[in-house]
């Protein structure tokens, strides 16, 4: 494999600092016993990542869109115990480069659909290195008071997106997993702590969902997986049928757990009769927006999830349709005392960080104690580049993906598999006029995908719908052009075509 650090061994062989048989202060080993390095070395290593990081980039449209290497190759190249003595960093930078990092799927990459993908703002990834840099635990005001407010600011602009009132909070975390576990265990508190509690979600939900309510202490047999209509959204009146069934089984239900775009399908709940549902019933509503939640900047997306508001959780992720780096989840509730109330804990080491009033700390209202900076990546990229363009960038994978069900639709050999709501468009190979029984599809379709994995530049992914598989496409990269949507879909035609003749899935 080609290095991907371009230069480096000659730039180390032309650099004074750097001469062949001379000590590498900063960069190697037999030079200091402690961990610090000169200024000059830090600087060199800095540019040298940030060189490498920015050539990724750049040339993230000639490559493919995943790489990957079977577990025996990589134990091969990186199993080792840890080395007594160090070496050079530039060595090991071109290591990582070229032996760790491009093993992965690029999650960036404008043809990846696969999952739900995203492309980080270049100020999302400065954020994140500065907040390293500035080696910051962001767990009470006393240690972090200023990205603790800017966290507050950034929670504030969210808040009005979807449109909760004044008096409403919460905080960032590593994603919706833990967001969904902070929400489960603020509306197990508020609801008593019941000894049977019982949650809702549609058979569509994310699987972090019932992994949060078994996490937060709901017995699996008490976790109901609500069946969806035709168009994937939790049916109500199985809903209905199933929270009075366990009341009078003396269960007790607390939370509805409703899809603001799920991951398979894009499909939103029918959030504002789920609203009044909830509230004539005494439920929490929470609401899964990890993937589509950012819709709502867009006047189209906020015509969708009309109703989230009205929800006593959202979680929402950054990371995925605001384009920002891993990690950027975050949980809003509609009344913060509802955290307070569940996560607060007496002090004892940390007496010393009680501010006083109106100075609040981030650990009283979630899981973590230490936190990363995670606000900053979003403020930074909101300030450059301004919220329009951001509408604008939220509003082309839907109109993407909206050209991508209509080329389906089109399409002699493809058969559409959802009504696009968001960004996700599922379809099959199934020519309309062959009659092939669903075997026969299921072969094909999985045949057409690992052959889209293993010989096309693009990566997609699959799913399962009411029991049928489905190939699947998540269009909300930024970077993505219709050109990259509309190849992907004629390859797809093309493979199916090639296995439909050749017969090998038919057998």
């Amino acid at each position: 494999m080609k290095p991907l650090v371009d230069g480096c061994d000659e730039d180390r062989a032309s650099s004074p600092d750097l001469m062949e048989g001379e000590p590498d202060a900063g960069t190697g080993a037999h030079v200091t016993e402690d961990l610090q390095m000169p200024r000059e070395h830090m600087l060199d290593l800095g540019q040298k990542v940030l060189d490498l990081v920015v050539q990724r980039i750049e040339s993230l449209p000639g490559k493919n869109a995943w790489e990957g290497e079977f577990r025996q190759v990589l134990e091969e190249q990186l199993m080792e115990d840890a080395p007594e003595e160090g070496r050079p960093a530039l060595d090991v930078i071109e290591q990582v480069a070229n032996e760790v990092l491009p093993w992965a799927t690029r999650l960036d990459h404008p043809r990846c659909f696969a999952f739900v993908p995203s492309s980080p703002t270049w100020p999302g990834i400065l954020a994140d290195f500065m907040a390293a840099g500035h080696h910051i635990n962001q767990c009470t005001w006393l240690v972090a008071s200023g990205p603790s407010q800017l966290e507050l600011v950034v929670l504030d602009w969210f808040r009005q997106w979807i449109g909760y009132p004044e008096g409403a909070g919460g905080l960032f975390t590593s994603g919706g997993s833990a967001a969904s576990v902070d929400a489960f265990f603020a509306a197990r508190e508020s609801a008593g702590h019941p000894e049977r509690a019982t949650v809702y979600m549609s058979d569509q939900s994310h699987s972090a969902l019932p992994r949060a309510a078994r996490v937060v202490g709901i017995r699996r047999e008490c976790i109901r997986m609500v069946p969806s209509d035709e168009f994937f959204r939790m049916d109500m009146d199985a809903l209905a049928r199933a929270v009075a069934s366990d009341r009078d089984s003396g269960l007790a239900p607390i939370v509805v757990a409703a899809n603001a775009g799920t991951a398979s399908t894009g499909s939103v709940d029918r959030l504002e009769e789920l609203a009044d549902f909830c509230a004539v019933e005494g439920l929490w509503l929470h609401v899964d927006a990890a993937y589509g939640g950012f819709a709502v900047v867009t006047e189209q997306g906020k015509r969708r999830l009309r109703g989230i508001e009205r929800a006593d959780s959202v979680g929402l992720d950054a990371h995925k349709w605001f384009f920002q780096p891993y990690e950027a989840g975050c949980l809003l509730v509609k009344d913060e005392n509802t955290l307070k109330d569940a996560f607060t804990m007496g002090t004892d080491v940390l007496q010393d960080t009680i501010w006083g009033a109106n100075h609040p700390n981030f650990s009283d209202l979630g899981l973590q104690l230490s936190r990363s900076v995670r606000a900053l990546k979003v403020w930074m990229s909101v300030q450059t580049f301004g919220m329009a363009a951001f509408r604008r960038a939220v509003a082309k994978g839907m109109e993407l993906s909206g050209r991508a069900e209509t080329y389906v639709r089109e399409s002699p050999i493809l058969e559409a598999m959802n009504v696009v709501t968001l960004g996700i468009v599922c379809f099959r190979i199934n020519p309309a006029d062959d009659g092939l029984d669903e075997a026969v599809l299921d072969k094909v379709n999985r045949t057409v995908l690992a052959r889209m994995f293993w010989d096309d530049p693009a990566f997609m992914s699959s799913t399962t719908l009411h029991g049928v598989f489905a190939l699947r496409m998540c269009i909300i990269n930024h970077t993505t052009t219709w050109d990259d949507v509309r190849e992907t879909l004629e390859a797809v035609e093309r493979f199916g075509n090639e296995t439909l003749t050749k017969g090998d899935a038919l057998v």
